[in-house]
Parts: structure tokens; sequence; C-alpha cells
């Protein structure tokens, strides 16, 4: 049976939407933790370093500043130079990249609950200990962002084990885009939060906040969900049979991973082509906007935070419109999975590819540059119903391997990305800015050409034991 022909399950009070909503703050959590050490470090670092280094660009005009309270400087600062919090920054991603694939592989495994839970637990308790890490010296905190790396490296790949079991073909784009999303308000909120952190209180109360609330959130997510719809203690009998039915044709019962046939699979890999383009800019921005903020644009700190999260709120809010379009897309209107699949994909990149380029055209006008990185960064958004998902349109049995060998490369540029883009501005100057955007606006293009060439949007032979060339 086709899952257009299963009455669907309510959506209000369901068990695959309060998934979805935990898993939501679970990666608004995750990105929080991830991301606030982006706007910390600019108050844990010795301004007479930065000085020394004479890294602040004079292109553009001091920025006025409205606010009149003073600046609280009680944190502790240190003498890292551009190397350094280069490496600061890039660390977390030399973890994250060791735990992708045997993420997935055990969340396919044992499930995702208990590793998506305790890879965000133990990256609440490393960030707890930032302080003291910072206070030991550079190295240790290197260590200890790696660390960190570990525990997120697991979350994606788990979850996407989970909804391998939880998501009905149709309404893939729709609970996937809304547990995604969570990562980009994550990325919202706590970047001017730290900012107002770091100028009322000091740098230590961000790690504090954000760790705390990652434990909060584990409890939560311990107490309330389950691995599949089968052992879920409160679904309805309704809700498990939609479920269960609409994936049945779609999910292998053979116990191995087809390993060969995996790394063969011409469709996986222009998914790993467009997961490595996407990130290049998207890991590029995330690391360095604050900077680019405050060398170029001179905003101060607060002001920096508020519109450094600015572009994230727009790719929030269009991640959450692209899932409900694409479902709609697919279900109303009968286009096909690969059609909405390449769609999206060409638009969430070729369109931010344009307005990274001409970011970097506009020079010192403050609003121009913020709007034009607010849009490339919201368009981006329309990815996440693009390749983002798109492993468990070929393979849904393999969803969290798929994604764990994807993230795997995708991951590179966040190690490579602003280690290269701080090599490239010595001089925080415009041109050499304008060098970063163009070369983060090529690979993008570049990506969205090779999925749209060479992506797939139904269930791959290799992917299921008794496959009769089922399309969703």
């Amino acid at each position: 049976m086709a899952p257009e022909d299963i009455f669907q399950a309510p959506v209000c009070c369901s068990a695959r939407y309060k998934l979805a909503f935990l898993s939501f703050f679970g990666f608004f959590v995750l990105y929080a933790l991830r991301v606030n050490l982006s706007v910390a470090l600019v108050e844990m670092v010795d301004s007479n370093t930065t000085a020394a280094n004479n890294r602040t660009s004079k292109e553009c005009a001091e920025h006025p500043s409205l606010l009149k309270v003073p600046h609280n400087q009680t944190g502790k600062r240190y003498a890292w130079d551009a190397e350094t919090q280069g490496w600061i920054l890039g660390a977390f991603f030399y973890g994250y990249i060791i735990t992708q694939i045997p993420g997935g592989y055990f969340a396919s495994k044992m499930g995702g609950k208990l590793l998506l839970g305790y890879g965000i637990l133990g990256t609440a308790l490393f960030t707890l200990l930032t302080p003291i890490a910072a206070d030991l010296g550079a190295v240790p905190l290197i260590v200890l962002r790696a660390l960190e790396g570990l525990g997120e490296g697991v979350t994606f790949p788990a979850m996407h084990a989970m909804w391998s079991s939880w998501a009905p073909p149709l309404e893939r784009s729709k609970l996937l885009s809304i547990s995604y999303a969570g990562a980009q308000l994550g990325t919202v909120i706590s970047l001017p939060l730290s900012g107002i952190i770091c100028y009322y209180m000091n740098w230590t109360y961000v790690f504090y906040f954000f760790g705390i609330l990652g434990i909060f959130w584990f409890i939560l997510w311990i107490w309330r969900v389950s691995d599949t719809p089968e052992t879920h203690k409160t679904i309805s009998s309704h809700e498990k049979d939609y479920i269960t039915s609409s994936l049945k044709s779609q999910l292998s019962s053979q116990k191995s991973v087809p390993w060969i046939p995996i790394l063969k699979s011409l469709p996986l890999w222009a998914i790993v082509v467009a997961h490595f383009s996407y990130n290049w800019t998207f890991y590029t921005l995330l690391t360095l906007l604050p900077t680019y903020m405050k060398e170029i644009l001179r905003f101060n700190v607060q002001e920096n935070g508020f519109l450094s999260a600015l572009p994230y709120f727009g790719c929030w809010l269009c991640m959450i419109l692209s899932g409900q379009t694409a479902d709609s897309l697919r279900a109303k209107w009968k286009f096909s999975t690969v059609c909405v699949r390449k769609s999206f994909t060409l638009a969430g990149m070729i369109g931010p590819a344009v307005f990274l380029v001409a970011a970097g055209f506009i020079g010192c006008d403050y609003s121009l540059a913020v709007a034009f990185l607010t849009i490339s960064t919201t368009l981006g958004g329309l990815c996440s119903s693009g390749f983002s998902i798109n492993h468990l349109d070929i393979a849904p049995s393999y969803a969290g391997i798929l994604l764990g060998i994807t993230n795997t490369f995708a991951t590179i540029p966040g190690m490579v990305g602003p280690v290269i883009a701080k090599s490239l501005t010595p001089n925080d100057t415009i041109s050499e800015w304008q060098t970063v955007f163009y070369i983060a606006a090529a690979i993008n293009v570049f990506g969205a050409i090779f999925f749209t060439l060479f992506s797939k949007g139904d269930v791959q032979t290799w992917a299921v034991s008794d496959y009769h060339g089922h399309r969703n």
C-alpha cells in the first residue's frame, strides 16, 4: 500500500510531532553550545594583543554606538594571537569529524535516543568546564573543544536514524525541517544572548548558562522520547499503524550494512558534494561573522551578537516554511521527490552564492552588508528540504550511516574553512574578505550543479532486501 493511500494520523498531540519539537529543542541547545564561543572569544582575547597585531581595519568608520551602559570587563583576558584563535574555533571540528560514521552505525544498531541524549549531555558538561580550561591555557581549551566535538558528532546521524523509523515519507520534509530548524534558532538566540551576557556580566557566564540548559534538556529527552513507534508508551494505535505502514516497503530487513554498495552509490556522493559545499559557506560565516562584524563593520560586542544572529533567524524561518512547501508539492501537486530535492538544493545554494558575492562588493555600507548576508543565509535554509534529507529518500534503513558519511566530509570545511579565511585576511581589509566570500560562493555553485546532475529521489536497490521499485 502506498503512503498516499493510508489515512493520515492527526498532527495535533501526535507522538511524531512531539518528537519533532523535543528534538528541535535539542538542536537548539546543540548549536547554542557550539557557537557561543564565537562571541565570547571576542571578549576573552586581550585587546592589547589584537592591537599589537593591528588586525582591526580602518577602512570603515567607527560605528556609532547607542549604548550608554558601561561594559562589564571583569572577565579574564588572554594573550592569544589570531592563529591561536583560529585553532580554538576550529578545534571543535577535529572531534566532530571522528564520531560521524560510528554515530550513524551505532544508531542503526541500538537506536538514536541514548546516543543523541548522551552526546548533548557530554557537550553540556564540557561547556561548563570551558572557563577552567581557558585559565589553564590555549592547549587545554583546544582539547576541551575537540572533546565537545566528539559528543556533538553523533547527534545528527542519531537523529536521522530515529527519523527513519518515525517519519512517514510524505511528512519527511515537515518533520525534519522542524527538528533541525532548532539548530538555526539556537544560533539566533545564543549569539545575541552571549553578547548581552558578555556585556553586562562577563564571558564565563555564557558557558555556565548554556551548559545548565543542556542538562535540563537531557532530562526531558530521556523522560519523554522512544526510539521507535513500537516502543513508545503513549502513542495511539492509529498513529503507530500509520507510521509503520507508510514505511513498510522502504525499510530493509537485512542485518548487515551493505558498505560496498553504499560507497559505490553515485546519489550518495551527490549528497556528499552538496553537503561539503554548503557547509563551507555555513561554517565560515558561523565562526567568523562576529569577527567580520567587529573588525570590518566595527560593531561592539552587544550589537555584534544581534546582527550576527540576524542571518540565522532568516534561515530558521526559511527552513520551517520550506518543509511545509516541499511536502505540499509532493503530496498535493504530485511533484516527484527528486524534482523537489533538486529544486530546493539549487535555490538554496545558488541564491546564497549570489548575495555572498554582493556582500563583498558593498564595502562599508553597514545596512546593505547585514541585509545581503542575511538574505544569503536565509536562502540557504531551502536546503533543509533539499540534499539535507535526501539520505532518507534513497536509503531510509541506513539514513544515519549515510548522514555520518556525508557529514564526515561536510565537517572538513569547519576545520579548514575558518583557518583559510583567517590566513586570507591578515589585515582585515574589505578586499581580503571579498576573496573569502568569492571562494565560498564558487564552492556553493559547484555543489549545487553536481547534486542536480547526479542525485536521486527513490529508494536504491541496495537499501532494501526485497526491493520492488517503490517510488515515494
